[in-house]
């Protein structure tokens, strides 16, 4: 199943927006008269300011990095962050992926990965708005940024990577063009004069700056090409910075955690760092000149990771759902239900897809016309039985189903705050910040990559050989809901053998999630190395909807400890007790009045908002349009404050479950972390919108 997250442009969005002004929109910036140079927010490549080596094991790579000053608050004023990129070599264009470290607030030899989906997405969506160290707040008529409470820099140190190549800060060659506010990822090369053309506030529809070339032939268009990239990164990396690589200590070392089309980034990488490890071991390639990826535990976090599994899940969750909220009615539900298995139903596709990519293209490369096609039939055809969500009325957010269509959370904020020029130079940009990447995004479609790829064998010989895999799934998203992740852990658990398989897992039981000594966060089953986790409340972006419990289940997958209690176990022999179901029922809180956030226009603005834009009406405060200035609540909070005693660290720790007894957890409420509700970007339901010359294909 396609889909696209971050900030991206989603089909029900632009159906809110009028066909007249989107295409408006586009022929007025392609209209624009073609100059040498343009006076506008151009990177100055010389004032990036950055430290340049080349890795003391590989020559062929170079690290170029600096330390952000300003860019990030954090909890502590002793925590070092590094921002920077890392040139891989051996590929047909360039490629250089940026990343940022962060050490832990407290001393600790961990080193968590965190990347975020799309695919295409930006992992500073999760940095700034969830499992990051710092989050952007208004002061007045500017933004800046202030110190999460539950950062996962709590924990450990944390390394974002942007990838594929030409996603986030990530570039192939630096390119001056022109953007249009409302495409995210989408450029006119060579630039255009901003200055003549209708302004509106600060360059709220067209901005120069410097981009990506946006082709996709500089960039992967399959998971096991970008797993190439990101295995070279992290040699990089820990080859420049050797302190942060974990030494071998059970049970440290390196985490790799993603979410939503992370389901398949994360195991196709691990798969990537075992391959390489062993090819260390056998001689296959030489020790003193690459670094082993320890890795210890894996995380998906609400992730898409294999439809023959996940789709059954898509009318299930729409008809019998946790919130009582019947979606679709019992006649449309039997029909979507039977189609899975029909004659060139999903799982037909599915099965002929992976046939054709065994036979045609073994290795994952993208290069087979005809095993793409087959795999793109497939993604068709499963994609439908999560298009009844386009027939609701009201459209609600694919990310959360208490949510209207638009949605205001998470807050994006940062979309504006990381195309400021300060925050260019603090992090040393080579290029404007690019949320979602098209070119990638059409790249990933053309293959197949969506399909072609059977991920739970692999999660499967991770657990297998000794790494833990933790699955935590949201349970008011639609789009990777909780029901399919659950089935997911479950034929994990089947493929992992006899210590997990014939049952063994699921009779494990669903424990209570000791968030703290009050509140219950969810429930979760643990046998051994592999556990799955419902979170109350939540939508798509986890850590945005509950920020302790996520960060608490997040401490205790890398720490190695019971998932339900944070309690020290032998994993060996231990396993959660209770209910054979996560069944627990809730109640939806109510839909939240949407925020146009400009540089998020398609996700976040009403076809209000998105109207009055092209008719330059209203007032635009810190990225965010207002009918009138008087709507504005004026910018309070402050990045200046001193941290409270819970930001410099700890993990909570409670009574493990056992086959004798029941969690000694409270009987918190529901609410009593952020219960908002959630944007992400949009599925990719088939229909492809084509936007004046600028040919944008929305998903």
């Amino acid at each position: 199943m396609a889909i696209m997250v971050g900030t991206h442009s989603s089909l029900t969005a632009l159906l809110r927006f009028s066909a007249a002004a989107a295409a408006a929109a586009a022929a007025s910036l392609a209209l624009l008269p073609t100059i040498a140079s343009a006076s506008g927010d151009f990177i100055d490549q010389d004032l990036r300011n950055l430290t340049v080596v080349k890795s003391p094991i590989n020559p062929d790579i170079t690290i170029s990095y600096k330390e952000p000053k300003g860019a990030c608050n954090l909890a502590l004023d002793t925590q070092r962050q590094i921002t920077g990129w890392v040139n891989v070599p051996g590929e047909k264009y360039p490629i250089n992926l940026f990343f940022w470290f962060v050490e832990a607030r407290e001393d600790t030899d961990l080193l968590s990965v965190w990347l975020n989906g799309g695919p295409g997405s930006s992992s500073m969506y999760g940095f700034f708005t969830g499992a990051g160290p710092c989050e952007v707040v208004e002061e007045g008529r500017r933004l800046t940024t202030k110190a999460r409470e539950w950062g996962w820099d709590r924990a450990s140190n944390m390394l974002f990577i942007d990838q594929p190549n030409q996603v986030g800060f990530s570039y192939d060659t630096a390119t001056e063009g022109t953007g249009h506010m409302f495409m995210d990822g989408e450029y006119v090369t060579p630039p255009v004069s901003a200055d003549s053309f209708p302004r509106f506030g600060n360059d709220w529809l067209a901005y120069n700056g410097t981009f990506s070339t946006n082709n996709d032939s500089s960039t992967a268009n399959t998971t096991a090409a970008a797993a190439e990239a990101v295995y070279h990164l992290m040699q990089g990396f820990l080859a420049a910075f050797p302190k942060y690589n974990p030494p071998d200590e059970e049970p440290l070392g390196i985490n790799l955690f993603a979410e939503s089309y992370g389901g398949k980034y994360a195991p196709i990488f691990a798969s990537k760092w075992a391959e390489m490890n062993e090819a260390r071991d056998s001689g296959e390639i030489s020790k003193s000149e690459t670094v082993e990826l320890d890795l210890r535990s894996v995380g998906i976090v609400n992730g898409c990771v294999d439809d023959i599994v996940q789709a059954p899940y898509y009318p299930i969750y729409l008809y019998k759902n946790p919130y009582g909220v019947e979606l679709i009615g019992e006649e449309t539900f039997t029909r979507a239900n039977e189609s899975f298995s029909s004659d060139g139903g999903c799982k037909d596709a599915l099965e002929k897809c992976r046939q054709k990519v065994a036979e045609l293209d073994p290795d994952h490369d993208g290069d087979s016309s005809e095993a793409a096609g087959y795999c793109v039939l497939a993604d068709s055809v499963c994609s439908e039985l999560a298009n009844f969500y386009l027939d609701l009325d009201p459209p609600l957010s694919w990310y959360d189903i208490s949510a209207e269509d638009p949605s205001p959370f998470p807050p994006v904020w940062y979309t504006e705050y990381v195309q400021t020029g300060g925050f260019n130079e603090a992090v040393g940009a080579a290029t404007n910040f690019t949320q979602s990447s098209s070119a990638v995004w059409s790249g990933f479609a053309s293959t197949g990559d969506f399909e072609m790829t059977a991920p739970i064998p692999m999660l499967a010989e991770l657990v297998k050989s000794g790494i833990r895999v933790t699955l935590l799934y949201g349970d008011r998203d639609f789009i990777c809901n909780w029901m399919g992740g659950e089935a997911v852990s479950l034929a994990i658990a089947e493929a992992a053998g006899e210590e997990y398989s014939g049952g063994k897992f699921a009779d494990a039981g669903y424990a209570d999630i000791q968030t703290n000594d009050s509140y219950v966060g969810g429930a979760v089953r643990q046998l051994g190395n592999l556990s799955f986790a419902r979170v109350y409340q939540s939508g798509h972006a986890l850590p945005s909807y509950q920020p302790e419990t996520t960060f608490q289940l997040f401490a205790r997958a890398v720490l190695g400890t019971a998932m339900d209690s944070g309690a020290e176990v032998d994993l060996s022999s231990f396993k959660t007790a209770g209910s054979g179901e996560a069944d627990k029922q809730l109640e939806l809180p109510g839909s939240p009045e949407p925020i146009c956030w400009v540089r998020s226009a398609f996700e976040t603005c009403t076809e209000e908002h998105l109207n009055a834009l092209n008719e330059q009406t209203g007032v635009l405060i810190n990225g965010v349009h207002y009918a009138d200035e008087s709507d504005w609540k004026g910018g309070s909070s402050t990045g200046e404050e001193e941290p409270s005693k819970t930001m410099t660290g700890g993990i909570y720790t409670g009574t493990a479950t056992s086959e004798d007894g029941d969690s000694e957890s409270g009987d918190g409420g529901d609410d009593n972390e952020n219960s908002a509700v959630g944007l992400l970007a949009a599925k990719n339901v088939v229909i492809a919108v084509m936007v004046g010359v600028l040919g944008f294909v929305l998903g």
